[in-house]
């Protein structure tokens, strides 16, 4: 997710781990209510079953930190083989959302150019990211569900959260035997005192009710159920996705593979972007996380070399966020 220039906050007021301030009470003299969502208007037309993206960005929300690991420890390397391959297909198998550590991301703007360039046809979608920016899934779920023609969405390694999201836009969704879909919660993180953080939880709620409805509209499932798995943030493998409803079918073996250099080029971009998370959960805001990452990195730029040199990883960097990690867990 890209860098915003953050706005000077009120006093008083709680940040955000971008740096924005959160909205003030709606009533409250002197404080402009942030818009909660813009629902069902997708492009100027009304769509009743479009999901909720907010008008004003001054929370963010994304992937936790142990959710980015977790895929790098399963997912990683895992990508289509030439059996799946065709001028009709989108792959997402980065972060949703811009990503500042390789340049790269699976963005609403993307997608959209994608969908024009096929046309008028059916769509395959293939899925293998640990999510992201969750308003930006939102986003390209609602671009997906206005292609004129069928989506078949295959998850090959993981779709988690805004991924998962986004894996619901499929007309038809199959997953590999051994892949995940996750659900959870609008995760973000903030400062501030208990006003504030009834402020950042209520502007969230209307979000994670939109979600449960868009699973349950596929999976038919009760809402309650759903919210419950939410809550309680659930991997699923292929079978219970499956056996929930979550998916259609099986998505047959040789259409997967997983290459080793890739892997090792995946799990090096991962640590940054698990470390990143782990120094906003302790409360940096993503530039200063950012900052910090790239002077223990000692190299100019954002993006890291092993993206172009898979696997090649400097040991001295690995053992110094190993340690970084460690201290932000403990």
């Amino acid at each position: 997710m890209a860098d915003t220039k953050p706005v000077p906050a009120r006093p008083g007021a709680a940040k955000t781990i971008e740096g924005r301030p959160l909205p003030g009470k709606p009533g409250v003299a002197g404080n402009k209510p942030l818009p909660r969502a813009v629902a069902g208007r997708i492009n100027g037309r009304d769509r009743p079953d479009a999901l909720p993206v907010p008008a004003d960005r001054r929370v963010s929300a994304f992937t936790k930190p142990s959710i980015v690991e977790r895929w790098g420890d399963v997912a990683a390397g895992i990508r289509p083989s030439a059996l799946a391959s065709g001028d009709n297909v989108i792959t997402m198998l980065e972060d949703i959302g811009e990503d500042f550590w390789t340049g790269g991301g699976v963005t609403a703007k993307s997608v959209s150019a994608q969908l024009r360039a096929i046309g008028d046809r059916p769509v395959e979608v293939q899925i293998n990211s640990s999510g992201g920016d969750v308003f930006e899934g939102f986003a390209i779920y609602n671009v997906l569900r206005e292609h004129p023609q069928a989506i078949t969405v295959k998850v090959m390694g993981m779709a988690a959260s805004a991924a998962s999201v986004i894996a619901m836009a499929g007309n038809k969704i199959e997953i590999g035997s051994s892949a995940f879909l996750m659900i959870h919660n609008c995760w973000c993180g903030a400062v501030g005192n208990r006003h504030d953080f009834a402020e950042v939880a209520a502007f969230l709620e209307p979000f994670d009710l939109a979600m449960a409805q868009v699973y349950a509209k596929q999976s038919g499932k009760p809402i309650a159920d759903i919210q419950k798995w939410m809550d309680d943030e659930t991997f699923m493998s292929g079978a219970m996705a499956m056996d929930r409803g979550f998916a259609d079918a099986l998505l047959p073996a040789d259409q997967i593979t997983r290459d080793e250099k890739t892997k090792a080029a995946d799990r090096s971009v991962n640590e940054l972007r698990a470390m990143e998370l782990q120094l906003v959960s302790a409360g940096l805001t993503r530039t200063e996380a950012r900052a910090k990452i790239q002077k223990i990195k000692g190299t100019p730029g954002a993006a890291l070399d092993a993206v172009d040199t898979p696997g090649a990883v400097d040991p001295e960097l690995q053992s110094g966020f190993a340690a970084l990690l460690a201290t932000m867990r403990s």
